[in-house]
């Protein structure tokens, strides 16, 4: 089974949220909120709930902060109202870029979001616009170790559903369905298998490639630009890192 690397892509991600630790927090917080809000407050029975936890414990945020999230979002703490926004558009020489936020403010994300593309050589589409340019699907990425059996953990992933198994350098990757992500991911917990990552995500059909200098930095500028924005909860994108 074989599928276009994610590895570098998460390593490259994660060097740069451990950069900006306390904005990471800030959008996992908001995460947490709406997951409570709209599944309610135990994880046990809100899958939704249940992976921002994991999310936010894999990135060493304190169990206060987790805790105090979910009892904004049940409305136990007071409240605040966030809602889901995902903006569609081109990076530098056609890169298809989608931003996934959640704001309490619409007018102001959309004017920030706008402002990134065309600072930095894009431009902002409609809705539909590069979305059928990806698929939306589970990741799981375990990191290699000593004590794990690629086999092993190859047959394990293919009983519990998984679609597509991809042994990297540093780590292997899995692609579910996203109907069967989470027995996926609860399977594989539940053997002791540890996660750099577990969420559902749009993965590129196609890539690009970026061959000029001045693109391939624009290009780093917007993604910087974007995850840097606290309304921003993911960008994904096709350039070929």
């Amino acid at each position: 089974m074989s599928g276009h690397s994610k590895w570098s892509t998460i390593k490259h991600k994660k060097g740069k949220e451990d950069a900006r630790r306390g904005k990471i927090f800030t959008k996992l917080a908001r995460y947490i909120m709406v997951a409570a809000k709209d599944g309610g407050g135990d994880p046990d029975y809100n899958p939704s709930l249940k992976a921002a936890i994991d999310k936010a414990k894999a990135e060493n945020m304190p169990n206060d902060n987790i805790e105090r999230a979910i009892k904004k979002g049940t409305g136990e703490m007071g409240s605040e109202s966030f809602e889901e926004i995902i903006y569609e558009g081109y990076g530098p020489s056609g890169v298809a870029v989608i931003v996934n936020c959640l704001t309490d403010n619409r007018n102001r994300t959309a004017s920030d979001v706008r402002h990134a593309f065309d600072k930095f050589g894009g431009n902002l589409g409609q809705s539909g616009s590069v979305a059928f340019m990806f698929d939306r699907k589970g990741l799981i990425a375990i990191e290699k170790t000593d004590e794990i059996d690629e086999d092993e953990l190859t047959l394990l992933a293919i009983e519990l559903g998984a679609e597509d198994f991809t042994s990297e350098e540093d780590g292997f990757e899995i692609i579910t369905s996203p109907a069967s992500f989470n027995a996926v991911r609860n399977g594989l917990e539940d053997a002791g298998y540890k996660f750099a990552a577990a969420e559902l995500t749009f993965i590129p059909q196609t890539y690009t490639t970026l061959e000029a200098e001045e693109d391939v930095k624009n290009m780093e500028k917007l993604i910087d630009m974007l995850e840097d924005n606290d309304d921003v909860q993911e960008v994904y994108h096709n350039w070929d890192i």
